[in-house]
């Protein structure tokens, strides 16, 4: 759920939200929801495939997994009998490769019964799971392969083995290597395909998974910067945040959760795998990003789990259609709807008066809301937001529709949730209280330190590095900087993300790409400034909306580099940064042609921007940016 910032540093201005005086150490007390009846607790199921067995008893033949079957174009279950009965076979093949306790499985496929498979027979077997993800590069997972020791590589299909076959002669580690779908034959004698090496029966579940507190899963974070670094998670750690999520925000036996954030993405495993299956909720797998729209119609979900990407574009493309159709009714009736609704919700949640207005929300809900909220199946009940910052106008915007999305925070050396917003309690500008049984508190530099016992075991490989982070007293320090208002927690920048511009103002670079990326025609946005006298910005336009743009305003060029084109740009960057004070307006601009991504190493695997690549690779138009200005 790394990371969440929502407030920019307190420092810069009265925009910024203030500290509250004394700046408050602790929380008040939040009230813990009433856990299911049927929600298996942390000491029932004591590792993570002992809460999968647990599962299969209780509830045998109930729905556990939805899927797409591609050759019969519908939708089949599994029930929790028949995962066990597959688990099963896999723990079998498993065991003919000589696997010892404690050796590592990594697995690099898109989310899939198959993916659970792997998971609870590597973990019933007291093996060690690395997730790998699906767009990495090849290099990166040869790293990722050789620093975990790997021994079994579980592949999706041909299409991904083909992005990292290159590098396969450095897997030195890698013993075998299985593709799940499709038959292929492969030079490699370590490749098999997943139809030969099952055998056909399994028999009982394995119970060889140890004790709670031994190593479960070793999960590399996608750094910005360097390597990344093998996060080292225990049953304990995975187990007991899944709960205190539970406890948090409720998942009935009733929920049904579509599932399309990627497995590897620890948000997603803790909150969209283990949690459901302590629930004993259905979780159906997308199709893909593509048909995502589509999927939310079909299955019509009560849960999700998000990264704000998907909230940027849809809000885009509403306020994108509107403009297109030309009628300021429209947007006008829009508008209205989200100002009554917002109201409505605020007044709802015990923070706001009521209003004469409100009388026309049933009308505005059937003229607008309901068409919106139809968008994601009409009946969601829980939305988990996190991964990075949604901007709280867009949160905002949801909600008042009918979206109830909560905004939560954490990290990977987390397990990785440490604070999530409450249905009865919801400010979307916060990363919301604490989960219960993870305490927190303000360190030195305002930086949020956290304490619990979803904490990490440490870095594979690296003590040292373990050491920076967590202290001799067992806190886990998080690098962000935060304050406490009352039970909410708000983040206020990144220790190590601040420009300090040569005039000595310090600016959150975060806050600002947030609010211009509002505005749809801007798809990835870098503001630069450090030890600059002032601050000028990388962008990546929505080229189908620039060649409108083009159009619509009549600029002399269909160049990005015309000096009437960064005018233009400008102006509508000023615009969303009207509210920053005016040493942190951006005064240059310069477009990209070249999208960053995963591909060329722009992005991280969860798509976060590496700040050094991109100021190394566009250093020489950076520059031209300051010329005749200096440092």
């Amino acid at each position: 759920m790394k990371k969440n910032y929502q407030v920019a540093d307190s420092q810069i201005n009265e925009y910024f939200r203030k500290m509250p005086e004394g700046n408050q150490q602790t929380i008040n007390p939040v009230p813990e929801v009433t856990v299911p009846e049927d929600t298996i607790s942390v000491a029932t199921a004591g590792t993570l495939a002992g809460l999968f067995r647990e599962r299969v008893r209780r509830s045998p033949q109930q729905t556990a997994y939805k899927y797409f079957n591609f050759v019969s174009a519908t939708w089949k279950d599994s029930t929790w009998h028949e995962m066990a009965y597959e688990v099963s076979r896999w723990q079998a093949a498993m065991e003919k490769e000589s696997l010892a306790k404690g050796d590592r499985v990594a697995v690099m496929m898109p989310n899939s019964r198959e993916w659970v498979m792997l998971d609870q027979a590597a973990l019933g077997l007291g093996l060690v799971v690395v997730p790998l993800y699906i767009e990495d590069r090849a290099d990166n997972v040869e790293y990722i392969l050789r620093d975990a020791g790997v021994k079994l590589l579980v592949v999706g299909g041909p299409e991904f083995w083909e992005t990292i076959k290159s590098r396969a002669g450095y897997f030195d580690t890698v013993t075998r290597i299985i593709l799940v779908k499709d038959i292929i034959h492969d030079p490699d004698p370590r490749v098999m395909n997943l139809g030969y090496w099952l055998p056909k029966e399994g028999g009982d579940l394995r119970k060889n998974d140890g004790r709670p507190e031994e190593l479960a899963t070793i999960v590399y974070t996608s750094g910005t910067t360097g390597r990344p670094k093998g996060v080292m998670l225990s049953h304990k750690n995975i187990l007991s945040n899944a709960h205190s999520g539970q406890r948090s925000v409720v998942v009935t036996n009733r929920e049904i959760f579509l599932s399309f954030l990627p497995l590897s993405h620890t948000l997603e495993r803790t909150v969209g795998y283990y949690l459901p299956m302590m629930a004993g909720a259905t979780v159906v797998y997308a199709r893909s990003i593509n048909e995502l729209a589509q999927d939310l119609k079909t299955i019509r979900p009560t849960a999700l789990i998000c990264v704000p990407r998907i909230f940027e574009r849809v809000y885009s493309a509403i306020r994108q259609q509107l403009e297109e159709k030309q009628k300021k009714y429209l947007i006008r009736l829009f508008d209205l709807t989200v100002d009554v609704g917002w109201s409505r919700y605020e007044y709802l949640q015990g923070r706001g008066k009521k209003r004469t207005a409100f009388l026309l929300w049933p009308l505005l809900k059937r003229l607008v809301a309901d068409k919106i909220t139809s968008r994601f199946g009409g009946r969601l009940k829980i939305i988990i937001s996190g991964g990075a910052a949604l901007s709280p106008m867009i949160a905002k915007a949801f909600i008042a529709l009918g979206i109830p999305i909560l905004q939560g925070y954490g990290l990977t050396e987390a397990s990785p949730v440490v604070s999530v917003n409450r249905v009865d309690n919801n400010i979307p500008e916060s990363i919301g209280p604490p989960l219960p049984g993870v305490e927190v508190k303000i360190g030195e530099q305002d930086e949020l330190l956290v304490k619990a016992d979803s904490v990490m075991l440490g870095y594979w490989n690296y003590p040292e590095e373990t050491r920076k982070v967590i202290d001799t007293d067992g806190w886990l320090h998080t690098g962000d900087r935060a304050h406490i208002e009352g039970q909410h927690i708000y983040i206020t920048g990144r220790l190590k993300d601040i420009i300090v511009m040569a005039t000595g103002e310090k600016i959150p670079p975060g806050d600002m790409e947030q609010e211009i990326k509002t505005d749809a025609l801007f798809e990835q946005i870098m503001i630069i400034g450090e030890s600059r006298p002032y601050l000028t910005a990388l962008v990546v336009l929505n080229e189908q909306k620039w060649e409108k743009t083009v159009i619509r305003n009549q600029l002399t060029a269909n160049s990005k580099a015309d000096d009437n084109a960064e005018e233009f740009l400008l102006e509508r960057i000023g615009w969303r940064l009207r509210i920053f004070p005016g040493y942190a307006q951006v005064r240059r601009v310069t477009c990209t042609d070249e999208q960053w991504s995963i591909e060329n190493d722009m992005l991280t695997p969860t798509l976060k921007v590496k700040r050094n690549k991109i100021l190394e690779k566009y250093a020489m138009e950076i520059e031209r940016m300051y010329e005749g200005h200096g440092t």
